[in-house]
């Protein structure tokens, strides 16, 4: 039996999320009477959380210079559309369903550490037919900071009595490899997910697959 803990991100690593989300942003937008976006360019601002996503879609960037009052606003209005909408037309990537039940059955602990607001994960686990699966899932606003700072790793660690060199880090952005190195753990990346459109390799996870199945079979031997 394996007796380690593994840390999975959720958006972009374990589900394909942005067809739901592309959905709350632009009708956030023309609440607003602004401009629509397609898919693809919302996909690319998905990773840092709810905040910086509205920020992306209000500039049409990646910055995040706007007005507060108009982001409170705005950010109200995607979590309004979002939670209409949160698991509607989102799916898991493929070999994920599989590969979850068995590295549990395995004997790993399972944990979500996510940057998406902690009160839509609850729906998403259990449309997906998850409940179980994970151990301790931490949001963006769980704790007062996020990825890629280390605290919400460690806090898993601590809360589920591991120490982190018995500890995976495995997400698909920057993010996740950033926070796994900061918090001194093994990062696990995999290669199809959401990166802003750059290479995850380039920030030199400890180990890169380029589908989940690789992924169990390389945790499982």
């Amino acid at each position: 039996m394996k007796n380690a803990l593994l840390i999975f991100d959720l958006d972009g690593t374990l589900i394909d999320s942005v067809p739901d989300i592309a959905i709350a942003v632009n009708q956030t937008l023309s609440d607003l009477q602004r401009q629509n976006f397609d898919e693809n360019q919302i996909r690319n601002w998905v990773g840092n959380g709810a905040k910086v996503l509205i920020q992306r879609a209000l500039t049409a960037s990646q910055s995040t210079d706007v007005d507060e009052i108009i982001l409170d606003n705005a950010l109200q209005r995607f979590f309004y559309h979002y939670a209409q909408k949160t698991c509607e037309k989102t799916i898991p990537y493929q070999g994920v369903t599989d590969g979850l039940n068995r590295l549990k059955q395995a004997g790993y602990t399972l944990s979500i550490v996510t940057n998406k607001p902690a009160q839509f994960v609850p729906a998403i686990v259990q449309t997906l037919g998850w409940q179980g699966l994970f151990s301790h899932i931490l949001g963006g606003d769980s704790l007062p900071v996020k990825k890629p700072d280390p605290l919400p790793l460690l806090t898993t660690c601590q809360t589920l009595g591991f120490d982190v060199a018995d500890s995976y880090m495995i997400g698909d952005s920057k993010n996740d490899v950033l926070a796994g190195k900061n918090a001194g753990m093994t990062t696990l990346a995999l290669s199809y997910g959401y990166n802003y459109g750059e290479d995850i390799r380039s920030f030199e996870p400890d180990m890169t697959f380029d589908s989940f199945a690789d992924l169990t079979q390389y945790l499982l031997n």
